[in-house]
């Protein structure tokens, strides 16, 4: 799944697209693209990012406390190493989450924009381990995942990989 590089026309003219009202569009495929590659980037840049620093010490917004103590009150049994897509999709779960998210509007920035989520932490971003989700959504459960230590796995290895290409680049 390999995204296309914007240029600087290809950003600007993707910016402008996506801050036109919903309505103005319909379906066109041309913002479902631009949304795609969009969304794959931001996906990208943050496994990037919990590859090279330890993910117990990032932060991801400025509500990062908020974010993460209002989701442990309302989805303490959530299992957030390996999500169940059920636990976001289905009747019950939007039901659950929706007034979680709408809490948010206002404080995070474009909370209820589309973004991909890896539904198991330890592994990256591919097609089937990966589920749309509200930014939100996405930055709730990888607050937490972060805080609990799950997605340490993915910069544990990215680390020891490194240690083994300097050792092989080195002798």
């Amino acid at each position: 799944m390999a995204a296309p590089a914007l240029g600087a026309q290809e950003a600007a003219a993707a910016a402008h697209m996506l801050s036109l009202p919903a309505e103005a569009f319909g379906n066109d495929p041309n913002v479902e693209m631009v949304w795609a590659v969009k969304a794959y980037q931001h996906a990208q840049v943050y496994f990037n990012l919990i590859s090279s620093v330890d993910p117990k010490f990032l932060k991801l917004t400025k509500a990062d406390d908020q974010i993460y103590s209002d989701f442990r009150k309302r989805f303490s049994d959530l299992k957030i190493d390996v999500l169940d897509s059920e636990d976001m999709k289905s009747g019950p779960a939007k039901e659950k989450w929706r007034p979680f998210c709408l809490q948010f509007d206002g404080v995070v920035e474009d909370f209820n924009y589309g973004t991909l989520l890896r539904l198991d932490c330890s592994r990256g971003y591919t097609e089937e381990n990966t589920v749309f989700a509200t930014r939100i959504q996405f930055f709730a459960i990888e607050i937490a995942r972060n805080r609990e230590g799950y997605n340490s796995v993915v910069y544990d290895s990215a680390k020891e990989a490194n240690l083994g290409t300097e050792v092989v680049s080195s002798g």
